[in-house]
């Protein structure tokens, strides 16, 4: 057994080596904490837009965790404008907050700090540490499943085969090859079996996509109403108490008043399917901020309200 996956192990560095996304930034750093920022941005962004404009942008403002600890949350906010999920920044900022000389070396301890869980803590042991542990993300899983034929397995076990599976004796390669494979090769629909490494000893290679079926999210459908209000080249905001943009700089809202529509627009943010409504008006029942149009681009104002600059009539 040992023997066999020795032999994989091989055929999967050798194919890392010569096909690997090895031009990622985060991936030619020893700076933990650059690996830490690239997976939290990594969370449900595309990596190109991550290694192009938010990774280089965001260490240039905050090179360091202490640095990052010292920032007003605000400016972390504006800085993440864009990127969506704001909750990550916000744990981000914090956990810098709480580990401003350097970052846990422990996957345990990693998880006790804000937004860290089992693949981050994972992630940061084995790609910043280099320590010998598994890591499973989705795409690691998705290879998983099929090479070990493994049908709607709970995490648990996942991550158990991940262990089994390990090369011990380069584990920081072989999971980002896993990652690499799993991202390029080993994809969701129409994998390219015929050129992955692993395919010799693949146990679900006839039968790729039993072992990727998911229940599809429901989506929900939501209305939205904001007040468009300026005076003086100033635009009246608000910070938001919802979990949806938490402390971001969002539109006041209001009731339709459909003779005042002045434009809507779709949304999209996680499960949720928004139209907003924006409507001209002239007061507002909500406590509001003042700010000025020409800094609406450099403050924390989420993507949703951003969309609505098009409409504002100044």
């Amino acid at each position: 057994m040992m023997k066999r996956y020795e032999d994989m192990h091989k055929k999967l560095l050798a194919w890392y080596e010569e096909v690997g996304r090895h031009e990622l930034p985060w991936r030619n750093t020893q700076d933990v904490y650059h690996v830490y920022l690239s997976e939290i941005m990594l969370q449900q962004t595309q990596v190109n837009r991550v290694r192009d404009e938010y990774y280089p942008r965001f260490l240039e403002k905050f090179p360091s965790l202490e640095a990052l600890a010292d920032a007003p949350l605000e400016d972390v906010l504006s800085l993440w404008s864009g990127l969506g999920y704001y909750r990550r920044a916000k744990n981000l900022h914090k956990t810098a907050q709480l580990t401003r000389t350097g970052l846990p070396k422990s996957v345990q301890e990693l998880k006790e700090l804000p937004g860290i869980g089992a693949y981050t803590a994972s992630a940061v042991c084995s790609f910043g540490y280099a320590q010998n542990v598994p890591v499973v993300d989705t795409n690691i899983a998705r290879v998983l499943k099929r090479y070990f034929a493994l049908v709607n397995p709970k995490e648990r076990e996942l991550w158990k085969f991940a262990q089994k599976f390990l090369n011990s004796t380069d584990p920081r390669h072989h999971n980002l090859a896993l990652m690499d494979l799993g991202s390029m090769v080993c994809i969701p629909k129409n994998p390219e079996c015929q050129v992955c490494p692993l395919a010799l000893e693949c146990q679900g290679k006839g039968e790729p996509e039993l072992y990727t079926q998911v229940k599809k999210k429901e989506s929900v459908a939501m209305d939205l109403f904001f007040g468009v209000m300026i005076q003086d080249g100033k635009i009246a905001l608000k910070y938001s108490d919802e979990n949806m943009y938490k402390d971001m700089l969002v539109l006041p809202n209001v009731e339709p008043l459909e003779e005042r529509l002045i434009g809507s627009y779709k949304h999209a943010y996680t499960k949720y399917r928004l139209s907003v409504y924006l409507y001209e008006v002239e007061e507002l029942s909500e406590e509001v901020v003042w700010v000025d149009l020409e800094r609406f681009d450099t403050l924390p104002i989420s993507s949703l309200t951003k969309k609505a600059q098009r409409y504002f009539r100044v």
